[in-house]
């Protein structure tokens, strides 16, 4: 059944208010960039041994602060290689961002960026019409699997385009997460059925396992401060359950009962735990890394 609400990825303005919201509610960039200085740098070594450029693509990429933290983490442990960077992001505002960062972020001589401005599925239909044979040593997708319609064949699709010792990394949220307890209960009611939206590395792992694909798999953990959602009329508090639930104004559009409902599990010990008076929700990501 198609979910009746529009969805936040509707409205743009909105979504990145609310996307800010989290970032400052949530843990999540800082768990990122654990993973990005603790467990990359090896894996960085073994893509780049013996060789003197990489080829890097990133999916999804957004302003680009993440890219240039690995960037970062590359150059340490490969500091003669040079890099050429495909840069796939659909939205235009986010591209600006991420070129106005680069502008600003000195010693990024040692890399080529290639735009495109463009969804990963209009990505994939472009590299098929041009048959193009450019194979990765690198491919990210952080939280970007949640905007497409098929995730298994997104992957499929980026895993053929890595070289024999390349490695594709794709960050969700953990199936484990009270994300995926939510999405588990909810789905139907919420859930764009336009795009996969409701997905995490639960499903993932369940098409790879299926496909029997090796992979590695690390645990990000990560806390939401989700308190303001109990405050009737809360305006950062509307905006977070617009986040959570990906509905534009849930409050105002959901039925007392899915509200009520929505209300009593994003509280429920599955989904969040109750620290210093506050309603902490658990956020935790979880990254795999896949071979060729």
């Amino acid at each position: 059944m198609a979910s009746p609400f529009r969805s936040l990825v509707e409205d743009e303005t909105r979504y990145n208010t609310s996307f800010q919201l989290f970032l400052e509610r949530s843990s999540e960039h800082q768990c990122m960039q654990d993973f990005i200085h603790g467990v990359l740098p090896d894996i960085f070594a073994k893509v780049g041994k013996d060789k003197s450029s990489l080829n890097v693509l990133g999916v999804g990429s957004g302003a680009g602060q993440i890219d240039l933290q690995m960037f970062s983490q590359m150059r340490q442990k490969l500091p003669e290689i040079t890099v050429n960077n495909e840069v796939v992001e659909p939205s235009g505002d986010m591209l600006f961002k991420y070129k106005v960062l680069v502008s600003k972020t000195p010693n990024l001589d040692y890399i080529t960026f290639n735009w495109n401005k463009m969804t990963a599925s209009e990505f994939e239909t472009h590299w098929k019409e041009q048959k193009l044979e450019k194979k990765f040593d690198f491919i990210h997708m952080i939280q970007m699997l949640y905007y497409v319609k098929d995730p298994s064949a997104t992957v499929r699709f980026f895993k053929s385009l890595l070289r024999d010792t390349g490695k594709l990394v794709i960050i969700l949220v953990s199936g484990q997460s009270g994300w995926g307890r939510l999405w588990r209960t909810y789905r139907a009611q919420l859930c764009n059925t336009e795009i996969s939206q409701c997905v995490t590395t639960g499903d993932i792992r369940d098409f790879l396992d299926g496909q029997a694909m090796a992979y590695k798999s690390y645990v990000l953990p990560s806390q939401m401060d989700i308190t303001e959602c109990f405050t009737q009329g809360d305006e950062k508090g509307e905006l977070l359950l617009d986040f959570l639930t990906e509905v534009i104004e849930f409050s105002k559009n959901a039925s007392p009962e899915l509200k009520e409902g929505v209300m009593a599990l994003l509280r429920h010990p599955d989904c969040s735990s109750e620290q210093d008076g506050k309603v902490i929700f658990n956020n935790n990501l979880e990254v795999l890394v896949l071979d060729p």
